[in-house]
This record gives structure tokens, sequence and C-alpha cells, in this order.
């Protein structure tokens, strides 16, 4: 992937090392879970986004990675820092991307801020640690992300790649396109008047997919800067199977609850995925067929 040649954001916010470093473990009665335990439970709470801080605890160990990735994401010698030039030319071509395809349909793209920052943030949704992942705040429109979920990414799940870190975030602009679009308000309200979790939980699916596509799209809309090889695309693909849901409860708790899918299975996300890349079009990324949310408004 060419990333290097991208325009760059100028919404790109660098919160790392500006406070919020690790926590101590819990005290009294609280447990500290240490090794595989302690990985499972961060990695299920970064896709289903939920924090487990309060039970994995943090601790020494939290602290010790933050001050790793702090040391080798800010490079010496006064070289650039690598990880915040390609998170800004990512966002700077889904600006020009999104841009594009609003303006061809009469429509004003708003663009968002991207935070990047190191174990925790207050955002205009709460505070959120970096057990959460990255995640689209509608209340301020602007992603967050730590860092450091790329490294795990590609160390523990599998995934992981260029292309594939480009995927993370053109996936939460995804939810950002939603906003713009009034989608998320219609899944909102749909979720809130669900009568059972289970259909809750498929309005949210139906959301997650579409940001998927939409992530495609941009893949799509931007290979003739990006000049994506086959290889490219697997990792992309790669990371959508290991973060499906089926297969993040299949590591976690050994079986598969499908009611409880909040993101998609695997499968899902890999259609849906290549559907937004095969055609480079939004309004293919139809997630709420038979269901009340009108997608008339997708450009």
């Amino acid at each position: 992937m060419d990333w290097q040649n991208l325009p760059q954001s100028n919404n790109v916010e660098d919160q790392r090392g500006s406070g919020g470093g690790g926590r101590g473990g819990i005290g009294g009665g609280g447990v500290a879970i240490g090794g595989a335990g302690a990985l499972i439970l961060a990695l299920i709470g970064w896709f289903f986004g939920i924090d487990t801080s309060s039970i994995t605890g943090g601790g020494q160990t939290q602290t010790q990675t933050q001050q790793s990735q702090s040391a080798t994401q800010t490079q010496t010698g006064g070289q650039p820092d690598q990880t915040r030039e390609f998170v800004s030319r990512i966002l700077g071509s889904t600006e020009q991307v999104w841009g594009n395809v609003f303006q061809k349909n009469g429509r004003s793209y708003q663009q968002p801020h991207l935070v990047l920052y190191s174990g925790q943030i207050n955002s205009a949704c709460g505070q959120a640690s970096s057990a959460v992942g990255p995640f689209y705040c509608p209340s301020d429109e602007k992603v967050y992300l730590d860092t450091d979920f790329f490294n795990e990414m590609e160390q523990r799940l599998g995934g992981g790649g260029d292309f594939a870190d480009a995927y993370v975030i053109a996936h939460e602009i995804g939810h950002h396109v939603q906003n713009l679009l009034g989608i998320s308000d219609q899944v909102d309200r749909a979720q809130r008047s669900a009568r059972t979790e289970a259909a809750a939980n498929k309005y949210s699916v139906g959301l997650e997919l579409q940001a998927d596509c939409f992530a495609g799209v941009w893949g799509k809309l931007s290979n003739g800067q990006t000049h994506l090889t086959q290889t490219d695309v697997q990792q992309a693909i790669n990371t959508a199977t290991a973060i499906g849901d089926d297969a993040l409860q299949k590591q976690g708790q050994g079986y598969v609850v499908p009611d409880s899918f909040t993101h998609g299975s695997s499968q899902q996300r890999v259609n849906w995925f290549m559907t937004g890349f095969k055609s480079g079009d939004p309004a293919t990324c139809n997630t709420f067929s038979g269901t009340n949310i009108n997608e008339s408004n997708l450009p």
C-alpha cells in the first residue's frame, strides 16, 4: 500500500502523553488477572465496546506497555512520528474521498477530528480506556484511537498490516458518515424501542457492517493513489475475519451466541467490506434490509 503520498489531514489531535497514564491494580476485593486471561478480556473489550479495565486492573504491565509505546511512537533525532503521519494521511484520504462523494450528491461533508491517545481519554461520550479500542463519538464528531491497538491486532489476532490498519480507521470514519446521514440516530431510536436485547443487537450489527462496507468504498475510491495489491486486500480480509463476533467469542469463551452479536460474524464482516470495495458505491451498503431503517439518504 502506497500511503506516503496521500494528502495529510489537519484534523489529527495527538494527546498521547498528555495525561492519564497507567492505573494501579484493583484494591480490596478486586481481582487482578494476568497473562492470557487479561489479554482475552482486553480483546473482547476492544471489539464489543466493553471497558474491561475494572476487571483486568491495569497496573504495572499496562504502565510499562504505555511507556514502551510512547518511546517507539516518538522518533529520536528530530525524525517525524511515522504513526502520526500514517494516521494523518489515511484520515486525509478519507476526507478527500468522502468529500467528493458528498459533493457529487449535492451535500457538504463535515470533516471529523481524530484523537490519538495512550491509556485513557476523556471524550464527549465519557471516559474511555484503551480496552475500548478505536471508537467514534457522535457527540463531538471525533474518532478516538489508541495506536497500540495496531500492534495488538497484528501480534494477537492475526490481522495487521498497513491496509488493515487503514481499514480500522476507515471503519470508524464510516460511523461518522452514518452520523452525518442521520442513520445513527435512526438506529438509536430503533434500538430503544426494540422489545428484546437480541432485536436491539441486530440494529447494532447492521450499523457495524455498514461501516465495514463504507470502509471498503473508501478503499476502492482511494486505490488510484494507494495502488493496493492483492496482499493488501488480504490483510483487510484477515483482520475482518479476526474481529468477527463469532471468532472473538470462540477465543474468549469457547462457544458462540449469535443473538449477542453486535458487530457481525467474520463472514459477514468480510462480505460487506468486499461489497463496498468491489463497488466503490455507498448505495450498495444496504445492511438494514428488512428493517425500519430508511437508507434512502445514502449518497
